[in-house]
C-alpha cells in the first residue's frame, strides 16, 4: 500500500531492507530514481516516466509497482487524472554498508557498476566524469569506515540549488591479472 506523500521530500533514505536492495537491482528502476528525483517534487505518471525515459508503459509498470513495495517511491494521492502519479521518498538513497556487503548486494552492485558505465560514455566525451584510483595499504574496515565517513561529510555539504551529481566509492583488493 502506497503511503500518502508527505508535503516535503525527506532529503535522505537508508536501505535497510533485502527487498529494497532487490528493487535498486535493475538499471531501469535506478533510472526511475534518478528521474522521479530530479523532477524537483513535480511527480510523474507511470506514462510520463516511460515517455521520459523512452520504454514501453506496459514494461515500465512492473517495475514501478516494484519500487512502490518497496517504499523507495510513493503514490501521490489526491492528483486527478485515471493515472496515478508517483515521486519519490527522498532526493538521497543510501545503501546500509551491512546490506550492500551481503550476499544479497551482486544485482545492485552490477546496477552500480552499469551506471558508472553509462555516466562515463555520456559525460566522458564532454569532460564531465571524473575518477581517481588509489591503491592503499590498509585493513579494508579501516577504508569502509572512510567512505562511510566521507558519504557523512557529503551529506552535510550538499546544496539543494546544485545539479545532482552521482559519486560511487568501491574498494576491494588488487585483481590477480
Amino acid at each position: 500500500m502506497a503511503r500518502v506523500a508527505s508535503a516535503q521530500t525527506p532529503a535522505v533514505l537508508v536501505v535497510d531492507r533485502p527487498d529494497q536492495l532487490k528493487a535498486l537491482g535493475h538499471p531501469l528502476r535506478l533510472r526511475v530514481l534518478e528521474t522521479l528525483r530530479a523532477a524537483d517534487e513535480e511527480p510523474m505518471t507511470n506514462r510520463e516516466l516511460a515517455e521520459r525515459l523512452e520504454v514501453d508503459p506496459g514494461h515500465l509498470h512492473f517495475h514501478v509497482r516494484m519500487l512502490l513495495r518497496a517504499g523507495l517511491i510513493e503514490r501521490v494521492e489526491g492528483a486527478g487524472g485515471r493515472e496515478k502519479p508517483y515521486r519519490a521518498v527522498a532526493r538521497t538513497v543510501r545503501v546500509s554498508p551491512e546490506l550492500l556487503s551481503s550476499s544479497d548486494a551482486s544485482d545492485v552492485r552490477a546496477a552500480m557498476l552499469d551506471q558508472v558505465q553509462r555516466g562515463f560514455a555520456e559525460h566522458g566525451p564532454r569532460g564531465e566524469f571524473r575518477s581517481a584510483q588509489l591503491t592503499v595499504r590498509m585493513p579494508l574496515d579501516q577504508a569502509l569506515e572512510l567512505i562511510a565517513e566521507f558519504a557523512e561529510r557529503v551529506q552535510d555539504q550538499e546544496d539543494e540549488t546544485a545539479d545532482p551529481l552521482v559519486i560511487t566509492a568501491v574498494a576491494h583488493p588488487p585483481s590477480a591479472g
